[in-house]
């Protein structure tokens, strides 16, 4: 591939900003247009997922560009899901029975800013902030953009052009309105929206609550978590119906019912929100929608990536990883020394795509999980199981969870079609009491087996997977 040809990356976001990178690092000539600011000199992100659940699949794009002990620093483990009832009793349910499998928070920005910097370092990728993409001519590879600053337009010529510009993505609008190829195009939202709160830290900057846990207050219809960051406060998201139930978005609009809300709700988080009212009513209600469209390019000239061509829901933590993954994915497709981008383009997307729809799929699954699932007797009892198996049999079983965050080098359709069924499996067997959480783990393992290897059998035979 032809190194002196020009590459545009429309998006300086995670995705944008690690594959400038690694393009970069591979000799590439590469221009970023980032429609907002420079986040390393301004703060963009008050109400704004400020932290996210860093895994296994991030983490193996970091080694891929030789950043992972830089990221470490900024990573707070979490070892599991730190459940909080009503009447505020909690317990830890771990994310894996094995010690060296955890998910971290750490911040979007932090994270952003590092990739951003160490982009910067090759002298053949440049980044430019405050320019907005608000077209894209696929068929001339030219884009067209507008300084926010200057108020001027222009445009930008560029051998190919790879959007990463998120789920609002200019060159992904400008397939479905330019009507020059069929493109399909799907937008689903939730009932749901969700809103950034926190926990700030003690007077000596400490942790109000267990550090080393994703905090989950399920309750139904709706819940709140929260997660660590290093200055010892919480970022606190509360995810709830626009309109459905006694309490909604929609209705919350005094101080009065805000607070009525949490007291009943979720009084031991109250207890640590002094900022609540300020923050719920200051800090925007955004939505939550899953994006699936194809194809993801035009020609040899242009490519939507992460969000831009596959923007999900955050409740399987896997956002930024399943992005991250996408630049992964991509760098060995470059390794096959192609013969044009188109070719790249198609093989990529022919890799990548059914997994990037089954995280999509697992995200909405995940989300009934741990606003209502979690806090369900059967299902703790299937986390007991399943937590007492990958101790004692580490090497012979995973649980989906597991499939999904701690085994990178098995893609999300396989991790989701053998994670459903397990679960099909035990879920099964509890209710059939033919296990329980005192059953021999010997014999439990043989009969999830066999109860998986049947309901794939008979998923495979009904074209379900």
């Amino acid at each position: 591939m032809n190194r002196e040809q020009n590459i545009l990356i429309i998006g300086a976001g995670l995705c944008g900003s690690l594959l400038a990178l690694r393009l970069g690092q591979r000799g590439h000539k590469v221009t970023v247009m980032e429609m907002r600011p420079d986040l390393r000199t301004t703060d963009i992100s008050a109400g704004r997922s400020i932290n996210l659940a860093f895994s296994n699949r991030a983490n193996k794009a970091m080694t891929l560009v030789g950043l992972e002990n830089k990221v470490k620093e900024l990573c707070i483990p979490m070892y599991g899901r730190m459940i909080h009832d009503k009447e505020g009793n909690t317990f830890l349910s771990h994310y894996s029975g094995k010690p060296n499998q955890y998910i971290n928070s750490i911040s979007r920005e932090a994270l952003n800013a590092l990739l951003l910097t160490e982009a910067e370092k090759h002298h053949n990728v440049s980044f430019h902030f405050n320019k907005k993409c608000n077209s894209v001519d696929f068929e001339h590879t030219i884009a067209h953009f507008k300084d926010r600053n200057t108020k001027a337009e222009f445009t930008k010529n560029a051998d190919v052009i790879i959007a990463t510009d998120g789920a609002g993505s200019a060159l992904r609008k400008s397939y479905y309105l330019g009507k020059k190829f069929l493109f399909s195009f799907a937008q689903n939202y939730l009932t749901h929206g969700y809103k950034e709160l926190s926990i700030p830290a003690t007077n000596k900057g400490t942790y109000n609550a267990y550090k080393n846990a994703l905090h989950i207050w399920p309750r139904g219809d709706f819940m709140i978590i929260a997660l660590p960051n290093l200055d010892g406060s919480f970022t606190v998201t509360l995810f709830l119906s626009y309109a459905e139930g006694k309490y909604n978005f929609n209705n919350l609009t005094t101080t009065e019912r805000v607070k009525d809300f949490f007291e009943k709700e979720f009084l031991d988080a109250l207890q640590l929100m002094p900022n609540l009212v300020d923050e719920f009513f200051a800090n925007p209600t955004a939505a939550l929608g899953t994006v699936k469209c194809s194809p993801w390019y035009y020609k040899a000239n242009t490519l939507l990536m992460g969000d831009a061509a596959h923007a999900i829901v955050p409740f399987y933590g896997q956002g930024m990883n399943a992005s991250f993954e996408d630049v992964v994915e991509f760098d060995a497709i470059l390794d096959q020394n192609l013969d044009d981008w188109e070719h790249i383009f198609a093989s990529y997307q022919s890799t990548r795509k059914k997994d990037t729809d089954a995280i999509a799929d697992l995200a909405i699954d995940n989300f009934h999980e741990m606003k209502d699932h979690v806090g369900k007797a059967i299902f703790q009892d299937k986390r007991h199981i399943e937590m007492a198996l990958e101790q004692q049999f580490p090497e012979e079983y995973a649980s989906k969870y597991a499939l999904v965050t701690f085994n990178e080098n098995i893609g999300y359709r396989e991790a989701m079609l053998k994670g459903r069924a397990q679960d099909k499996a035990i879920l099964n067997m509890l209710t059939d009491g033919l296990i329980d959480t005192k059953s021999d783990l010997k014999t439990i393992l043989n009969k999830i087996k066999t109860a998986t290897r049947a309901i794939l059998e008979d998923d495979k035979i009904a074209k379900l997977n």
